[in-house]
């Protein structure tokens, strides 16, 4: 095979193959590396031999992604405080036109789900990802894996059934989402405590991650009275005296989210699960590692 046919097979099915590092990994960095061994290895590979290059690519980046998962899960038991996922923008655009098959890619890498993905074995978050992202056999996840089919079912099932009941139990319109996303902005930015208490559901969670590397809370705050004063006297936390604020809306990771920016520099994303009107869950990521990517 020719090296530009070679490349160009390769790119067409890159963004394949970033996906499921990415929701394997919850981060670009290793997600990018793994692609980039996938590419080491088709490169190298005996090419006579694969049928299906898509197929072939998915399962080595799978196989490598597995084996990085196992790896980083030792270092994220020391992790300091919450742990949650790289943000990734996700606007999909024309490049996935089908409305059902956007909102399954933006369900998947939603940070509720991968926070949930979390708490699966590799395997198991392996067979979700392939599975439930995107639609791969059974037949096909097992030979990725090298496990037998009843086996893969089993995983598939367990995982399932995990994630179902750690997800969001209600489907959220993205209007209500950016509505009620900037009335929280105005009203935490403004110190309007009674205007953020209105809009918190009473068992709402706010999980903030900053890695020990910036000011956030180092465990999971809940109940609207604790998240609505945590949320009011935080507004400006760690922002020196006269800095310029300025906030952007962006999709990350398929939802509508905030960026503040202090002096054009990323300082903290928010996103908001909401259900019935009011905020279930506040993400809030300060780890400066995990908002460089967001920096253009």
């Amino acid at each position: 095979m020719a090296t530009d046919t070679l490349t160009d097979v390769f790119e067409e099915h890159r963004p394949v193959l970033m996906g499921v590092a990415y929701r394997m990994l919850g981060r670009v960095a290793d997600a990018e590396d793994v692609v980039q061994e996938s590419w080491l290895r088709w490169s190298a590979a005996d090419r006579a031999h694969v049928r299906e290059p898509r197929a072939y690519l998915v399962r080595v980046t799978t196989r490598l992604a597995v084996d990085r998962l196992r790896h980083v899960q030792s270092r994220r038991e020391s992790y300091v405080g919450p742990w949650l996922p790289e943000p990734l923008v996700t606007d999909y655009g024309p490049t996935v036109p089908d409305t059902a098959e956007q909102a399954v890619l933006a369900d998947s890498v939603s940070i509720a789900v991968l926070v949930v993905l979390e708490s699966l074995s590799p395997l198991e978050r392996a067979v979700f990802v392939l599975r439930e992202a995107f639609g791969f056999p059974f037949s096909e996840i097992a030979l990725t894996l090298d496990r037998g089919e009843p086996a893969v079912r089993q995983l598939a099932a367990r995982a399932r059934k995990h994630v179902d009941e750690g997800r969001p139990r209600y489907a959220v319109d993205p209007d209500e989402r950016k509505d009620l996303t900037a009335r929280f902005l105005a009203a935490a930015t403004s110190g309007d405590l009674d205007g953020l208490m209105s809009l918190l559901a009473p068992d709402v969670r706010l999980v903030g991650d900053s890695g020990g590397k910036a000011k956030g809370p180092l465990r999971i705050i809940e109940t609207a009275d604790k998240v609505g004063r945590f949320l009011g006297g935080a507004a400006r936390r760690g922002v020196p005296e006269g800095a310029e604020l300025e906030a952007r809306f962006l999709e990350i990771n398929g939802a509508g989210s905030v960026l503040i920016l202090v002096d054009g520099k990323p300082h903290s994303l928010f996103q908001l699960d909401v259900a019935d009107e009011e905020i279930t869950s506040v993400y809030i990521i300060r780890n400066p590692d995990k908002l460089v990517g967001l920096a253009s």
